[in-house]
């Protein structure tokens, strides 16, 4: 038997719902988040692009990463930076309503101290298609 994605698809969604399963919760963007914090805090690239497509942009002053191998590039480097040994980062706050999430942090590392910084996500269908970062960074060196 050769079944389409599609196909595939509405079986597994059909399924949840007639045992009490819902759509949702396979895109709930508090879950998609949550998994994106844990990837980022462990410097697992594969798991971090797993949460964007294609589609996916991630804004920050004065540039714009598009789809994963420009956001690849992106989070390489602050994996990089985040790696040296005496770095710390700190979730202050949460909060999320319908698609978005909303954070601020502070994080400091050998090179930088972020002295505050907020991302918003925009989650669908259980992918980042947007995220956006504002921060205050004073270098050390």
């Amino acid at each position: 038997m050769n079944l389409s994605l599609k196909t595939l698809t509405s079986l597994v969604v059909s399924t949840m719902i007639l045992f009490g399963g819902t759509v949702a919760s396979l895109a709930d963007p508090t879950k998609v988040f949550d998994h994106h914090l844990t990837a980022f805090i462990d410097r697992n690239m594969e798991e971090n692009l797993a949460d964007y497509t294609e589609d996916s942009v991630v804004i920050i002053p004065n540039k714009i990463f598009r789809g994963l191998d420009e956001i690849e590039g992106f989070f390489g480097a602050i994996f990089e930076e985040f790696a040296q040994p005496g770095s710390t980062f700190e979730l202050t706050e949460k909060r999320v309503h319908g698609d978005t999430v909303y954070i601020s942090w502070s994080a400091e590392t050998p090179d930088n101290k972020y002295v505050y910084a907020t991302d918003t996500f925009l989650i669908k269908d259980g992918k980042i298609l947007t995220q956006t970062i504002g921060l205050i960074v004073e270098a050390k060196k």
